[in-house]
């Protein structure tokens, strides 16, 4: 599959067009940032590892039923994915209370939740993705109420498959980001990435930190951390 012009550049990824237009290459970087962007390093082979751990995690959620963009993975750096309009929605789901959730609600960090919290925010950086709501998304005409269920379903069924690999791999899932697009056909499809970038992850013995807050919070070894979460995620 040739690769051709770079289509877009972000804080982690680059995109290009390929010979098929309904195919592009996604290529991951080192560059870290944090905090909106206001943070700025680097993670040694962090794209290699997100690269490798999303294309894992997405080959597992196919097989559960949670359609993705992937098509292949084509090195340790790049993938060949569907090309899909990303909707302007971060879909956060939370497990336990942490990072900003305790920060807004005053909830002790690692305090257990009654119920599993789904979240959304606008994904805009000018704005510092601020938290919407159904109807404000509806409102805003940012997908369609289809759609809005469809990606509801689709983060509650990623969130089961999830806890359940990681909880086998000593690993506990906090939280989670993901993206969702939509294809040529209108077909809803997982997209962006599933990473120490976008999860946060704690050992399940020690409540060690094993994501993204290692940079985040300079509590150190972030490229080792890196590396075995994803030697724990290859099994």
């Amino acid at each position: 599959m040739g690769k051709r012009g770079q289509l877009y550049e972000g804080k982690a990824k680059k995109v290009f067009e390929t010979d098929d237009p309904e195919l592009l290459i996604v290529s991951y970087k080192d560059d870290a940032t944090a905090f909106n962007g206001q943070k700025k390093g680097q993670i040694a082979d962090k794209g290699v590892v997100n690269n490798i751990m999303s294309n894992i995690l997405f080959g597992i959620l196919e097989d559960a039923g949670v359609p993705t963009h992937l098509v292949k993975q084509l090195s340790d750096r790049e993938t060949l994915v569907k090309r899909v309009r990303i909707l302007p929605l971060e879909v956060i789901i939370r497990n336990v209370a942490a990072g900003s959730f305790s920060q807004r609600y005053g909830v002790e960090e690692g305090s257990p939740l009654a119920r599993t919290v789904l979240e959304f925010s606008y994904k805009n950086d000018a704005l510092g993705d601020p938290l919407i709501n159904d109807d404000h998304i509806l409102a805003l005409e940012l997908s369609t109420e289809a759609e809005l269920a469809r990606v509801r379903d689709y983060a509650f069924k990623v969130n089961e498959v999830m806890k359940e690999f990681f909880r086998a791999r000593g690993l506990k899932l906090i939280d989670f980001k993901i993206e969702f697009g939509v294809d040529s056909k209108g077909t809803i499809l997982l997209a962006d990435e599933i990473s120490p970038d976008t999860c946060r992850l704690w050992d399940a013995e020690t409540n060690e930190k094993m994501d993204k807050d290692r940079f985040r919070r300079d509590l150190g070894k972030v490229e080792e951390t890196y590396r075995a979460v994803l030697d724990r995620v290859k099994g």
